[in-house]
């Protein structure tokens, strides 16, 4: 699991392929679709869906000369997953910090 979280963070931190990602969340588009926003060469651009694919966030289908691409739920859900995991014990440590300070707080009042 970590192996495919390190993946997924790793594609994800680049801006072209979170934009690829923002755009696929509306649904397929062809690889030219994808490639249009962007200012850079098409092998690069494709080099980009590649890690995307690689660690499975994107899937894509050719059909004749048209290569359209879709978004996969699974890896998205996973990092979901562990997000909410580090969320919660990051409450729980800001909740006992601030648990903390109160305390200190009301012991420097009765001093």
């Amino acid at each position: 699991m970590t192996n495919q979280l390190d993946s997924f963070f790793g594609a994800m931190a680049d801006p072209t392929r979170r934009a690829v990602i923002e755009r696929l969340a509306s649904g397929p588009a062809s690889v030219s679709e994808l490639h249009g926003p962007h200012k850079m060469a098409l092998p690069t651009f494709m080099r980009h869906l590649k890690v995307l694919e690689d660690t499975g966030i994107v899937r894509s289908i050719k059909k004749g000369r048209v290569r359209t691409c879709h978004i996969e739920a699974a890896p998205l859900i996973e990092a979901q997953g562990w997000l909410a995991w580090q969320r919660e014990i990051w409450e729980n440590r800001l909740n006992k910090l601030d648990a903390l300070a109160h305390q200190i707080a009301a012991q420097d009042k009765d001093l």
